[in-house]
Order: structure tokens, then sequence, then C-alpha cells
């Protein structure tokens, strides 16, 4: 290595194959550094009338002189004799496999590359990114925001249109507006009344009876449910019809009876110009004459000579809500309708 030149030792491999190249030596592949070194000294020396005028080799052939004398000369120069071997036995190598390769028949070529096709059309081809965003491609998407939000407008007013005209032909727009005049009335509320004292009474007169059972069904998970249904058979008997008949004419005949003869809306309008009844029966003497009642014989416990019986006052006063008083509590409501009525119509 002492007789290479001190110029070329210096430098990089990238550079020695770099300045191997501008010179046209391109023996120096499978070569390491030094032996780049030593192979394009030997190369430069023989070419020296040709490249010791380039000023980019001048340091090279500087020092040449120095190195020619040195003692290790000989060392160095059977060195590169060595790499010239290696180098022309490579080259040798590389030229009779480049003559096989071209003395080949065509024939034999042709059946490999016809193969190597087959296979590579049998192959199936595997999914890649590219037929993903082939397929994401096709997918349609809105062209913005807004056009996504219309659509939601127009599919909610459209659902909102069907609603409404299923609720229009449904009718209980009508069914509500019907029951509303239906129950506006005095009529209606003093009916409600005597309903809610009848609804109270039915236990006490009609008493529930066990009738069947239905059995239990495991498929909707319920279980035995025993049916009860009124005692029909005691309206056969007098302790069904003696409360009965007691709270009908004192909460319901009498007081009606009362009000068509007392009716005070019966009396002719002075600027009326045809006699008119607001009422056929007057709502507040209905009232008035009930009140009365209820509190004498269902509160003061007075038989009229005996003909009530106190056993049945006492049912009667045990069925209804909050006794007797729950009945004059009717009365007042009915009485306060009434007022509020012929105010309204004044």
């Amino acid at each position: 290595m002492s007789g290479v030149s001190s110029w070329l030792q210096k430098m990089r491999k990238a550079e020695l194959q770099e300045l191997c190249d501008s010179v046209d030596f391109k023996e120096y592949d499978g070569l390491n550094k030094n032996e780049i070194s030593i192979a394009l000294e030997e190369y430069l020396k023989e070419n020296e009338d040709k490249y010791s005028s380039e000023t980019r080799l001048a340091p090279f052939y500087r020092t040449r002189g120095r190195s020619e004398s040195s003692p290790v000369k000989k060392e160095a120069s059977s060195v590169f004799s060595d790499i010239e071997a290696k180098v022309k036995t490579t080259r040798r190598r590389v030229t009779k496999a480049a003559e096989e390769l071209l003395a080949t028949d065509d024939s034999d070529v042709e059946p490999a590359t016809t193969r190597a096709r087959s296979a590579l059309t049998r192959t199936p081809a595997r999914p890649s990114a590219l037929s993903n965003l082939s397929f994401a491609s096709g997918v349609p998407l809105p062209p913005s925001p807004a056009v996504v939000a219309d659509v939601i407008d127009r599919n909610t007013v459209a659902i909102r249109t069907k609603l409404s005209d299923f609720y229009d032909e449904s009718g209980i727009v009508e069914t509500a507006q019907a029951t509303r005049a239906n129950l506006s009335s005095l009529t209606a509320i003093q009916g409600l009344i005597v309903l809610f004292e009848l609804y109270n009474l039915r236990p006490e007169l009609l008493p529930n009876r066990y009738a069947f059972t239905i059995p239990a069904i495991a498929t909707l998970g319920t279980g035995p449910w025993p049916v009860k249904i009124p005692d029909l058979f005691l309206l056969l008997t007098s302790s069904f019809w003696g409360p009965a008949t007691l709270w009908a004419f004192s909460s319901f005949l009498i007081p009606l009876t009362a009000a068509y003869f007392f009716n005070l809306t019966g009396k002719p309008r002075a600027r009326s110009i045809h006699n008119s009844y607001t009422y056929s029966f007057d709502p507040l003497t209905f009232n008035i004459a009930k009140a009365l009642l209820t509190y004498v014989i269902f509160g003061q416990d007075v038989t009229f000579g005996g003909l009530i019986d106190l056993e049945y006052v006492a049912r009667i006063n045990s069925a209804l809500y909050g006794g007797y008083k729950g009945i004059l509590g009717g009365t007042a409501i009915g009485t306060l309708v009434t007022l509020y009525d012929a105010v309204l119509k004044k």
C-alpha cells in the first residue's frame, strides 16, 4: 500500500469510482477501495501520455516520480498483477455467460415466456388499494351539506303531511268536538254526577261473585286470573230493591219532580216574542230539593213516619263516596254550574 499514490489514498471509494468513470476505466466492479486505487494507478501510468495534460490529474503525476523511487515498488507491482489477473478472470466469466445466453435457441425461450404469461393470467390478482379507491369513487355522494339538509327537510315535510292526513281521516277531531259539545251542558254535568253515585252504590247493592278462572298462559307469562261478575240473583230480593228505591226517590225522582213544577226558567221572558222555556226541569230547583232530602234522610235519619228503613240509609251512607256529604258536594257543584250558565246567558 505504500507504493500507491498518496493522492489516490486520500480519496473515498465513491470518489475513486467517479474518477474511474471519468477516465474510462470500467474494471473496478467487485474491488474494494485499496484494490481500486492500485488498479486505477496502474491504468493512469499506462495512459500517461493521454491524461498527464489534464489539470485534475496533475497531483497524481506530480507524486508519481516520488512513488517510483520507493523501495517497495516491486511489491506493489506484484500486488497489482494479482488484482489484474482477478479482473481478467471475472471479465472472461461474464463474456462466456453472455455468449451462452445469446447462443440459446429462440424456441427454448418462447415456451418459457409463454408459460410465465399463462401462469400470470391464471393467478388471481389481489385486491389493491387502487381497486378499493375505484370502488369508493363509484359510491354516490351528496354534492354538499346543503343538499343533504334540503333532502331531510323535504322528507320531514312529507312525513308531517302524511301524519296530518291520517289524523284528519281518523275522525279524532270531529269526535273530540262532538264530545265537547255534548258535555258542555247542564244536563251532561248532572248526568255525570248521578252516574258517579251509581258507580259507588253498585258494589253495595250488587256485590261481585266468583264466576270462573282464566287459566295461566305460559306464552304470555300470566298466572291464573279469577273472573268475578255482579251477583244478578240479588235483583230478585229486597236486599237490592230497598236501598235502590230509597236512593232513586231521594236523589233523582223527587228532586226531578220538584224541578218540573218549580221551574223558574219556565216563566215567559218580557222581551221574547214567543213564550219559550229555557229548561223543562229547573236545574237549580233540582239541586236544592236533592240537597234538602239528602240532609234530612241521610244526615238526620228522618223516617217520615216509618216509611224509610234506617238499615237502607246506613247501607247507602257506607256505599257512597263520602257518605251523604258526598251527595251534598254533588248538589253544590250542580248549583254552581247552573248559576254560571245563567250568568253566561244574560
